[in-house]
This record gives structure tokens, C-alpha cells and sequence, in this order.
């Protein structure tokens, strides 16, 4: 692709655009992309690599930066972070510009402090000192600035993944079994998958394989009643549905009506029929409450700070605070104490995040149980090799994106004890 002065003046719009940060950056850059229709696809996808390219370094390229403008970050980030040659950059830039760029190519990273190597704000990296070393926020850090692989999840209603694999293979798209889920696939690049046949008729739907896990976690049998307490746009409800053969009924739960509208496409291809989308308007919701203490099976993937996701969401660095983990960590407890009423005796609940902090993960689930001795908490690890799954991060599920190449999921899982009361 010729990089031209046109390319320049994108990128740089662009980042002046989302940089505010007041929306989401990945809704911000697709309304970037409608106001400019005329870009086209390699461009876009220019664009967008060096937008989060850009969010991802932030706090590396405005050290670098004299004056932290839309243009610096984005010349910083073409020659520090792209390895874009000055020669390419000459007619664009001025003699200043183009003296800044050559000095700061010699800079590295491992000259600044710890919460710029992380790439993390300041208020993250006290909280990760509480239970972390140095060494490890910064691989941590590292292994976030790095973009996220893309994960496709087969659907065994439709599909066998020794097939799909084929398909794909055949086509030239480089993809791979994943090392966990049994319906996980990994695709090297960033092919357009939801223009796919594969993925239009049902067969495909992109999921993270740590979202995948949480499935085989709640190991939903044929026949029972399952509910998706936050269920967004229902991944995590497709992938039950499968796993129970369609059998059985799921309540998709979730309070926004547009996540909600978003799962009836997915769910229509998917050749499922016991799924039931139900929006509700609170965890106390009537709703919820007549269906107490009648469900097998109970997924709660609560709302979190999403830390776990800043290879695919850089900008939650700015958007999460210390004030905000507060807020959430009531939420979740709220959360968590009535989807828990939901679940028989001898039940199982997941309560998941995509955090790793523990005030978010941990401490929720200790308190719940603390409050609530009739749960208990079986072993994560025991329920994921009994679904011939060798993946041992302990009593809890913890993954990390550099141990584990997926997405920083926490998950806990819970069982209510079958307690006949004396009379």
C-alpha cells in the first residue's frame, strides 16, 4: 500500500476524532468510517490498525511527544512503533518534525517508568502492586499492547470444527485448532469473517476461546434450565445452546435492549431453539424472581471493568477509574446474590469477568460466600478436566493473554448444597 499525504491527514482526523475518548473507541472509529465513505478497504484498515496501534502506546508516544497533538502521536507512532523510514515521511513533515522523529528513534521504551512500559495509568499500576511484582505488570502490560488474535467459535449444531478448518485451509486462511476450547478456531491476520458463507449460514461466530471456556465451565446438560444472567449479545448463549443440542431452555437475560437486539440475527442463523431473549430491568426484575430456585445451570458474566480486554479495547484505560472499580464491585455483588437465588440445590453457577483484579473477582465471590453459606465453591480446574480440558490455573480460572493467548477472563464457579431443611 503507497502511503500518501491523503493517508496522513486520516489517521490524524481520525485520532482527533476518537481521542476525546467520550464514546467507545471501536463505535467512534466505525462512525469515522460512515462520515468517510469514500476511504477504501485497505485504507480503513490502515486507519484503524493505527488508531488502536496508537491508543494501545499512548503513554510511551506522548512521552515522546514535545506537544501531545493528534499529528506528534501520529508521526511518533509511524516511525517509533511502525518503523516507518524518515525518507517516506519527507515531503509531509517540517524540518522540526523531521529533527524530533530522528532523535527519538534512538529512545526506548525501558527509559521511562514502569507505569509507561505497562502502558498502564497510575491508579492501575498501585492496584496491581498490592498482589504483583514489577516484573510481572510489566510483562502483563506488554502482553496487552499487543492486538488480539481472532477467535471463531464453531457451531457443533451445524458444523464440525475438522471441517470448518478444512473450509477455511482451502482458502487460504490461516487458522488453527484451539490449544483448549474443543469448538475454538484461531485465525492468523484479520480475514473479513462476517462476510464469510460460513459465518452468514451459522456455522462460524467470532468468540474469544476464554469466552469459550466459560461454556465448558457450566457444562449444561441436554434437558435443563439454564439461565445468561448478562448475556449482551449472547455468545455465551449460542455456545450453551449448543452444548445442550438445543435441548433444554435458556433465559438470555440482560437489561440493554439493543445487546439484546443485536443476539436475534445471531440467533436465527444459529439453528437454535431453546434460547428465550428476555430484556429485564434489573437483577430484581419479576422475571428473575419467578424463575428462584428452578435453574440447573446459572452463567453470570458480570459487568466489569473489562481490563482483561485492552488488546481489543485500549481506550478502558481512560474510561475505567479507581471511583468506577467501586462502583462496579457493587454491581457485581448485587449481581451475584440474585442470580444466585435463581439455582436448585446441587445447582451450579459461573461468575465470571473479563478483570484481573481481584477486588472485581475474589473478593466478590468470598463475600458472596461469606454471606451465603448454603454455596460452596468447587475447583475450576477439576470441572475443566472432567470436560478433557488440561488447563490448571487453580480452585479459580484465570487466564491471561501472555500465558494463555486469549482474553484476561476470571471465573469462579459455585454450587448450592442439596440441603434438605429439618422441619
Amino acid at each position: 500500500m503507497h502511503f500518501n499525504p491523503s493517508l496522513l491527514d486520516a489517521v490524524i482526523v481520525a485520532i482527533r476524532t476518537i481521542l476525546p475518548l467520550e464514546y467507545p473507541a471501536d463505535a467512534a472509529m466505525r462512525r469515522f468510517f460512515q462520515d468517510h465513505p469514500m476511504l477504501g478497504a485497505q485504507d480503513r484498515a490502515f486507519i484503524a490498525e493505527a488508531v488502536f496501534g496508537i491508543l494501545r502506546h499512548r503513554f510511551f508516544l506522548e512521552s515522546l511527544a514535545k506537544i501531545e497533538t493528534p499529528r506528534a502521536l501520529t508521526l511518533a507512532y509511524l516511525v517509533k512503533l511502525q518503523g516507518m523510514n524518515l525518507r517516506e515521511l519527507t515531503s509531509m513533515i517540517s524540518e522540526t518534525e523531521a529533527k524530533w522523529l530522528a532523535e527519538i528513534k534512538a529512545i526506548k521504551p525501558d527509559m521511562f517508568p514502569l507505569a509507561i512500559q505497562a502502558e498502564f495509568p497510575a491508579w492501575l499500576v498501585e492496584k496491581l502492586q498490592c498482589f504483583m511484582s514489577d516484573t510481572d505488570i510489566l510483562d502483563l502490560g506488554i502482553s496487552l499492547q499487543k492486538s488480539a488474535p481472532l477467535d471463531l467459535r464453531v457451531n457443533t449444531i451445524l458444523a464440525k470444527r475438522d471441517e470448518v478448518l478444512e473450509t477455511l485451509k482451502q482458502e487460504g486462511i490461516d487458522a488453527q485448532a484451539t490449544p483448549y476450547s474443543h469448538c475454538g478456531i484461531r485465525v492468523a491476520g484479520k480475514p473479513a469473517i462476517n462476510r464469510h458463507t460460513l459465518f452468514l449460514s451459522g456455522k462460524i461466530e467470532v468468540q474469544d476461546e476464554g469466552s469459550q471456556l466459560l461454556g465448558y465451565l457450566l457444562a449444561p446438560k441436554r434437558g435443563e434450565m439454564v439461565v445468561d444472567f448478562c448475556a449482551g449479545a449472547g455468545g455465551k448463549s449460542l455456545l450453551l445452546g449448543a452444548l445442550m443440542n438445543s435441548k433444554g431452555r435458556i433465559y438470555a437475560f440482560d437489561v440493554s435492549e439493543k445487546r439484546l437486539n443485536n443476539l436475534k440475527p445471531r440467533f436465527k442463523r444459529s439453528g437454535l431453539s431453546n434460547i428465550h431473549i428476555q430484556r429485564i430491568t434489573n437483577e430484581n426484575d419479576i422475571k428473575v424472581k419467578r424463575l428462584a430456585g428452578k435453574i440447573d445451570r446459572v452463567l453470570v458474566d458480570a459487568p466489569c471493568s473489562g481490563l482483561g480486554t485492552l488488546r481489543r479495547n485500549p481506550d478502558l484505560k481512560w474510561r475505567q477509574s479507581s471511583q468506577s472499580i467501586n462502583e462496579l464491585k457493587a454491581k457485581q455483588a448485587a449481581i451475584l446474590a440474585a442470580a444466585a437465588n435463581l439455582l436448585k440445590p446441587g445447582g451450579r453457577l459461573v461468575y465470571a469477568t473479563c478483570s484481573f483484579l481481584p477486588e472485581e473477582n475474589q473478593a466478590v465471590v468470598n463475600e458472596f460466600l461469606a454471606a451465603n453459606p448454603q454455596f460452596s465453591l468447587l475447583n475450576c480446574a477439576e470441572l475443566l478436566s472432567q470436560q478433557k480440558i488440561s488447563l490448571d490455573t487453580g480452585e479459580f480460572l484465570q487466564l491471561s493473554p501472555q500465558l494463555h493467548q486469549t482474553d484476561g477472563f476470571f471465573a469462579a464457579t459455585l454450587t448450592r448444597k442439596d440441603v434438605v431443611k429439618a422441619e
